[in-house]
């Protein structure tokens, strides 16, 4: 088969799934939205008090029981319908949480998440094969038990646990580091080293937490591909080790490699969220927290939006990666 078929046979499984993975998002993301707002229906808190704030206390009762009766008045179904018609004119509303609108909340916060999330998920993914291919390729070696190990040990640790040590060791024990946030109190004006300082904490833990499963998984999967029989061939033939390992131990490694990428996103998204409540991190994901614990139900509902079709697009992503690393999935899918 030429080049030119070969591509045009890969490419057109990867359209119709691209296209079809499209086409769905908005149907998803508008069903998890009006799951939410049904959720928010039911909330054991007083909605009123949370959007108020102190000046609750500065209204009588019968003014606040009105404004309740009014609130519940509305039910999920026209709350979620009445948003979307001011999302979809770009009018995303004004957080009660943070007193600035739902847009600018996110486009001064995303930048920080994003960045936090790649530099992570890039170590994560480089340190998972770079240790799982020294464990997988000497299997019952020191090396492959002290890597097993500590990635197991690693993966039973939840990610602010892992936060809350980094803090104590860096930050508080040997004052290497600073304990939270992305500058210096005491600057107004953000500078590159200042952040990178800052960032090094909250970054390392959140690649920490997610090591284990790009790393075991790359173990394994070389174990298996190097117990194969062609491996055994290639030894018998003779075949220098290092285009060996290469050809018959990477390669068939990538592809449990990209579909736990896939799986992944959502984990990484709530990694994320503790990583950045422990370290004062200004991302989405610690606004995400602060909204759910005030009822701030517009940046709620953005941030959810922006969750799933984050969530949506990486799984994706990782589909379409798996499908150009071996075309043979997309012929077994149609």
């Amino acid at each position: 088969m030429s080049i030119a078929a070969r591509s045009r046979h890969v490419s057109a499984p990867l359209g119709r799934l691209v296209l079809g993975r499209l086409l769905l998002l908005p149907l998803l993301v508008a069903v998890v939205t009006l799951v939410m707002f049904a959720l928010a229906q039911r909330t054991p808190f007083d909605p009123v008090l949370a959007a108020l704030g102190e000046r609750a206390l500065t209204m009588d009762g019968p003014t606040l029981e009105a404004m309740r009766a009014r609130v519940s008045e509305v039910g999920p179904v026209q709350q979620w319908a009445a948003w979307w018609g001011n999302a979809l004119q770009g009018d995303l509303g004004v957080s009660s949480s943070q007193r600035l609108p739902v847009a600018a909340v996110i486009g001064q916060r995303l930048p920080w998440t994003l960045g936090l999330m790649s530099v992570a998920l890039v170590l994560a993914v480089v340190g998972g094969i770079v240790l799982g291919g020294l464990a997988g390729t000497r299997p019952g070696s020191w090396a492959d038990r002290l890597v097993g190990g500590g990635l197991l040990g690693v993966q039973s640790a939840p990610p602010f646990w892992l936060g809350l040590v980094a803090v104590w060791v860096f930050a508080v024990w040997l004052e290497w580091l600073p304990t939270g946030g992305a500058t210096a109190p005491e600057t107004d004006a953000v500078e590159a080293a200042d952040v990178v300082r800052h960032a090094v904490l909250p970054v390392c833990v959140l690649a920490l937490s997610q090591l284990p499963w790009f790393g075991l998984v790359v173990r394994d999967a070389t174990r298996d591909a190097l117990a194969g029989l062609p491996v055994r061939a290639a030894w018998a033939r003779g075949i220098p080790t290092a285009p060996l390992l290469r050809q018959h131990a990477v390669r068939p490694a990538l592809l449990p490699l990209v579909t736990v990428l896939g799986v992944r996103v959502p984990e990484l998204i709530t990694g994320a969220v503790l990583v950045e409540t422990v370290f004062s991190w200004p991302g989405v994901a610690s606004a995400t927290v602060d909204s759910a614990l005030r009822l701030d139900f517009p940046l709620l509902a953005a941030l959810t939006v922006l969750t799933t079709v984050i969530v949506v697009l990486g799984n994706l992503a990782a589909d379409v990666a798996y499908r150009v690393i071996d075309p043979r999935v997309g012929e077994r899918d149609g």
